[in-house]
Parts: C-alpha cells; sequence; structure tokens
C-alpha cells in the first residue's frame, strides 16, 4: 500500500522556521516529482513548491520564493520542504505529493499520491 505521511507541521511566531518532512512507503518514487501544496481555511489548495526526480530542478510559488526550500533523501525516499522567515499568511495544511511523472510540476492534478497533511499555523 503506497502512503505519504507528512510531519513537522506546528505553531510558530512570525519569522520562524519548520522543517516539512514527507515519507513515502509502499514504493519507491526515486523516478517521480515531489512537490507541497497547501490550502488555508476557506481557501482552495495552492502550489507551494515541487522537485524533479533527480532534485536538480525546483519549483516554487512566488508567495515562497527565496524563503521556503524543497529537497529529497532518494535513499530515504523522503522529501523535506524548509520554511524560513514564515508570515501569518503561510498558515495552512501542507500536503506532500508524489507526482505522476519526473517534471516538477505546479498543477495538483499532475500528481497522484497524497499525504494526509500537516498544520502549519504562524501567528504574528
Amino acid at each position: 500500500q503506497v502512503q505519504l505521511v507528512d510531519s513537522g507541521g506546528g505553531s510558530v511566531q512570525a519569522g520562524d522556521s519548520l522543517r516539512l518532512s514527507c515519507a513515502a512507503s509502499g514504493r519507491s518514487f526515486s523516478s517521480n516529482a515531489m512537490g507541497w501544496f497547501r490550502q488555508a481555511p476557506g481557501k482552495e489548495r495552492e502550489f507551494v513548491a515541487a522537485i524533479s526526480w533527480s532534485g536538480a530542478g525546483t519549483r516554487y510559488a512566488d508567495s515562497v520564493k527565496g524563503r521556503f526550500t524543497i529537497s529529497r533523501d532518494a535513499a530515504k525516499n523522503t522529501v523535506y520542504l524548509q520554511m524560513n522567515s514564515l508570515k501569518p499568511e503561510d498558515t495552512a495544511v501542507y500536503y506532500c505529493a508524489a507526482g505522476s511523472g519526473s517534471y516538477p510540476a505546479s498543477r495538483s492534478n499532475e500528481y497522484a499520491y497524497w499525504g494526509q497533511g500537516t498544520q502549519v499555523t504562524v501567528s504574528s
């Protein structure tokens, strides 16, 4: 059974940092792109960041560029999202996802598997 388990969320102050992790099990995703999305209350799910199968290519939403960094450890079948300089508007449930292909896409329909989500709350 394929499973993505998100972790690392929490409640922090503006300007703090968090690192989210997404551990995959059930199969290897070393040939797939991985991504992070988020959904704030009352809003649609939005793209945050994605990384190619090799890790050489990354893509970010403009709202997080320069503050967030996505990375992956193929040996551990794990993807990370380092979030620095957090803002209250980053508050959301964050979901990791495994892509259908190897390209770091930004559309959610390009992703076949999803984690359960981890809550990030940033207070001012």
